[in-house]
C-alpha cells in the first residue's frame, strides 16, 4: 500500500493534493498545514472528490509525525513573506522560508522514504533539508519544469510538436539555469538553438503566470508527479532534479531503474561547463548566507 505525504496546503499543495487523488498514485495520502483545520478542510474535501470519481485514494489529516511511515514526502510550505525581489525572484524567499525547513528536517529526521521538494529556492532547501534531517534520497523539483518549459519554446520558435524536442535544463532552478544547447535535438538531430529567445521566455514565464493566476501551480505539480512515478518505480525513465553532484546541489538529469537514480548529465560544451560551474559557485555562496544555524 503506497502511502504519500503532502506538507502545505497552499496553492500548489492544494492542485497537488487533487492530482494525486485523482491520478489515484497512492493508495493512502496523508496531508499536513500550519493548522489543523485547514488541512481537515483539505482531507474533507479530497475525500469528497474521490468518492465522486471512485478514486482508490483514502485521504486523512495528520500531525507531522504520522509521516514519517510514508513512503514519499512533498513539502510544499511557504512563509509568510512580501517578496520585493525583481530579480533572482526565487532567491528572495531564502531567508523566509529556511527556518520552515530546518523545522521539518528536525522533526523528520532519520525518514527513509523519498522526500521531494517544491518550496524555493529549491535548490538551496533541498540542501538544507537533506543535510539537517540525514535524509538520502532528496530531490528538487525545478530544472524539471524549466526543461518541460524549454521543450514547450523551443518547439514554439521552430514550429514543431514539443515531443520532437529533446534537450536539458540544469543547474540552478532560477536566472542562472544552463540551457544545454549542444545536446539538443529535434527529431534527434542538432539544431540551432535561438537561446536568447528561449532565455526571455524561461524567465518571463513563471512572473507571468502568477500575475494572471496568483501563482504557478499545475506546472509544478506535474513535475512532483512525474517525479513520484520515477521515484516509487512505477515508471522507469529520466528526469532533472536538484540532488548533490560533485561537492554542489543543483539541477541535473537523473536516470531512475526500479526507483533508484544515476546521474546521467549529458556532454556539456565548454561554454555550458563554465555557466555551470558559475551557478554551483553562486549557490555555495547563497546557501553559507542562509540565517544562522543553516550550514
Amino acid at each position: 500500500m503506497t502511502t504519500l505525504g503532502i506538507i502545505g496546503t497552499g496553492a500548489v499543495g492544494q492542485t497537488l493534493a487533487t492530482a494525486v487523488t485523482s491520478a489515484g498514485l497512492g493508495q493512502r495520502l496523508l496531508v499536513t498545514s500550519r493548522t489543523g483545520q485547514q488541512a481537515q478542510a483539505l482531507a474533507d474535501d479530497l475525500s469528497d472528490l474521490a468518492r465522486s470519481t471512485g478514486s482508490p485514494t483514502h485521504v486523512r489529516a495528520c500531525a507531522l509525525t504520522d509521516l514519517l511511515d510514508c513512503d514519499a514526502l512533498v513539502i510544499c510550505v511557504r512563509a509568510s513573506f512580501t517578496n520585493s525581489a525583481s530579480t533572482d525572484v526565487r532567491m528572495g524567499g531564502a531567508a523566509a522560508n529556511v527556518p520552515i525547513i530546518r523545522l521539518l528536517a528536525a522533526t523528520l529526521r532519520g525518514y527513509r522514504g523519498t522526500v521531494v521538494m517544491v518550496t524555493n529556492p529549491v535548490d538551496l532547501l533541498t540542501r538544507a533539508f537533506a543535510e539537517f534531517s540525514g535524509c538520502s534520497r532528496v530531490y528538487g523539483v525545478g530544472s524539471n519544469l524549466d526543461t518541460a518549459r524549454y521543450h514547450l519554446t523551443l518547439a514554439r520558435l521552430l514550429d514543431v510538436p514539443p515531443d520532437a524536442v529533446s534537450g536539458h535544463v540544469i543547474g540552478e532552478h532560477g536566472d542562472s539555469a544552463v540551457v544545454c544547447t549542444s545536446t539538443t535535438t529535434v527529431n534527434g538531430a542538432p539544431v540551432e538553438v535561438p537561446l536568447e529567445a528561449v532565455r526571455r521566455e524561461l524567465r518571463s514565464r513563471p512572473g507571468r503566470i502568477s500575475a494572471g493566476i496568483g501563482r504557478t501551480r499545475s506546472g509544478p505539480t506535474g513535475a512532483v508527479l512525474h517525479t513520484l512515478r520515477l521515484a516509487l518505480g512505477h515508471l522507469d525513465g529520466a528526469t532533472e532534479l536538484a540532488t548533490e553532484h560533485d561537492g554542489g546541489w543543483y539541477g541535473i538529469p537523473l536516470r531512475f531503474t526500479a526507483g533508484q537514480p544515476v546521474p546521467c548529465l549529458p556532454p556539456l560544451d565548454h561554454t555550458e561547463a563554465r555557466l555551470l560551474e558559475a551557478a554551483a559557485t553562486k549557490l555555495q555562496s547563497a546557501y553559507q548566507q542562509l540565517p544562522e544555524g543553516t550550514s
